[in-house]
């Protein structure tokens, strides 16, 4: 009895202790969420005096649907194929089939995302909600360019600094002084570096090319704003992952790289049968918390682009707010904020899958 009255003791003063951050934990992560979902399933507007009604999944339907279109070309009386200025074939206007057609109902509304070519004919394929559609092949991209290089740079500067040279830690904390600053301080930053009229690369370029270079508006192109962006983010970010790489490194022992020097193994060995192996746990979470920090991409759209040139720069989470607050449609940024949760859990599962340890 008196074992069981100590230990309920105890737990009674840990569960006090973590109440506070269990309470927090519930108020700004897990209701939320749970009103999210609920959100999503409703008409809800930020401010309205309409009450919210149940509408399913409209909302995802509205956001998600898409359709294929095959036009074929226009031709004159003679039954000729009308082609261009160019030479390319003409095609009738998409909207004479997506409005008020009912020879076209599954596309009635939607707009063109992307389109291509199959012999003589076009085929268009058609989104609901063009904007979402823009922002998760954006943020699809980010990810898929960003946590690779990202985190391949960020183990090469972790193995440069992981050396017992004087000085060394005046470059960690070089590598790592971006990380300490504001996000939205470093974007603006970056704003003016990529200014098309006086930034600071345009002539760091223009000098190195002896006045050859003609000036890029890094930002207003819709072909440079999406890249401008991910390398200001990488480098940004990088030495955050640098230091967690750097533990993971510190963790290996060193008695390994003495054997791998007496058996006589090259740095390429040593790195590959010594170091990698002792890095395995360190990458799984380097790669998830890259993940999820891709995914989450907000501030810099916010602050440099805005979501544009003409939606070149749209993201998942920038779409929800603006949706949400912007436009106040509070239920179709709940159901974005749903599908950005479902697709980053599902990444990151996958992940976690073909990273895990093989028997």
């Amino acid at each position: 009895m008196k074992k069981n009255s100590i230990l309920t003791r105890h737990n009674t003063t840990g569960w006090l202790f973590a109440s506070p951050g269990f309470g927090l934990m519930l108020l700004f992560i897990v209701i939320p969420f749970i009103l999210a979902i609920a959100f999503s399933l409703t008409n809800q507007r930020l401010m309205s005096p309409n009450a919210a009604e149940f509408v399913g999944l409209e909302n995802y339907t509205n956001m998600l649907d898409v359709g294929i279109l095959v036009v074929d070309p226009e031709i004159d009386a003679s039954g000729n194929i009308l082609v261009d200025k160019n030479g390319d074939n003409k095609y009738p206007r998409l909207r004479k089939f997506t409005r008020n057609n009912p020879d076209y109902p599954n596309v009635q509304g939607m707009k063109e995302w992307f389109s291509f070519s199959w012999g003589e004919q076009k085929v268009a394929i058609m989104a609901s909600d063009l904007v979402f559609m823009k922002a998760l092949v954006n943020t699809l991209t980010f990810v898929a360019f960003v946590a690779p290089i990202q985190g391949a740079l960020a183990l090469i500067l972790a193995l440069l600094i992981n050396q017992p040279l004087r000085g060394i830690q005046i470059f960690r904390s070089i590598y790592f002084m971006p990380v300490v600053v504001s996000i939205v301080v470093v974007s603006l930053l970056w704003r003016f570096i990529y200014d098309g009229q006086n930034g600071l690369l345009n002539s760091v370029l223009n000098t190195l090319t002896f006045g050859h270079f003609k000036a890029v508006d890094w930002l207003g192109n819709q072909d440079t704003a999406l890249g401008s962006i991910m390398a200001m983010s990488i480098w940004q970010a990088v030495g955050f992952h640098m230091i967690i790489w750097l533990s993971g490194l510190q963790t290996i022992s060193p008695t390994l790289y003495e054997a791998a020097k007496i058996e006589g193994a090259s740095p390429w060995q040593t790195f590959r049968y010594v170091t990698w192996p002792g890095l395995r746990n360190t990458a799984v979470l380097v790669v998830i918390v890259i993940t999820m920090q891709a995914f989450s991409l907000f501030a810099q759209i916010d602050v440099m682009t805005s979501g544009g040139p003409l939606d070149s720069t749209q993201t998942i989470v920038y779409q929800a707010v603006e949706r949400g607050y912007g436009k106040q449609d509070i239920s179709g940024g709940s159901a974005m904020s749903v599908v950005l949760f479902l697709l980053v859990l599902s990444i990151s599962l996958l992940q976690r899958y073909l990273t895990r340890e093989k028997n």
